[in-house]
């Protein structure tokens, strides 16, 4: 375990590393008890990349909400074949969803926020913590440009939503240009959703395209007003 004085050095010493640092300290100290979060993200695709470079057989997971879009299941049967990873998908309980939507509706999440994170945590949350069983680390994209919510995001954390696992954020610092430079120059496979104005992919209902100047995430939960706009995997107060 990891105390906070050892924490903070840790993150003082990897700040200015490449992200690739941060993951081969990861792997060297947690392998094969660590594990990369992939939503699709591009963020995801290009740490996915930087492990295929560092470990044989990377473990990653995806979690199947069930209403995902049909370009990520595609972009999925594509990483499949391009790298060679240990790939687990996980899907919500069905008699959890089977009770949400016969008492709430099929898209509940439109009718108010509580149901927009009820929907969550039983699509989402739930799984995520079924997919954390047994490891000791785990590999995020998140960034702290993405959002408000993000903007204090460590490169490496301590969860203690989840058992107090270690949660590494390699690209914490990185930017936009930065990702997408990376996907280019390394002929990463990406999300074509991408390519139809979106720039935070989600769940088919929750997600649409953004004009070129709004917020990267305004198409997460367009309908709602609250700027926080978070489905709880990464949980964080927002002081």
């Amino acid at each position: 375990m990891i105390n906070k004085e050892e924490l903070e050095k840790l993150n003082s010493y990897f700040e200015e590393k490449e992200p690739i640092e941060i993951l081969k300290w990861g792997i060297e100290n947690f392998y094969p008890k660590i594990t990369l979060a992939c939503s699709f993200q591009s963020e995801d695709l290009v740490i996915l990349d930087m492990l295929s470079k560092i470990v044989t057989k990377p473990k990653v997971f995806v979690i199947d909400t069930g209403r995902l879009h049909q370009e990520t299941y595609d972009l999925i049967e594509q990483i499949s074949s391009k790298y060679n990873v240990d790939l687990s998908i996980y899907f919500p309980d069905y008699n959890e969803v089977e009770i949400m939507v016969n008492k709430h509706g099929i898209n509940l999440f439109y009718k108010s926020i509580e149901l927009r994170k009820l929907c969550c945590e039983i699509r989402k949350v739930r799984p995520l913590k079924r997919a954390l069983e047994g490891m000791d680390a785990w590999i995020t994209g998140l960034r702290r440009e993405q959002n408000f919510t993000r903007s204090k995001v460590k490169k490496v954390e301590i969860d203690d939503i989840n058992g107090g696992k270690i949660k590494l954020n390699p690209l914490a610092d990185w930017n936009w240009d930065q990702v997408w430079d990376y996907i280019r120059r390394n002929n990463v496979p990406y999300n074509k959703l991408y390519d139809k104005g979106y720039k935070s992919i989600g769940c088919v209902p929750c997600t649409r395209p953004v004009k070129p100047w709004e917020h990267p995430r305004a198409g997460r939960w367009w309908w709602e007003e609250s700027g926080s706009k978070e489905c709880g995997l990464h949980y964080r107060e927002v002081k």
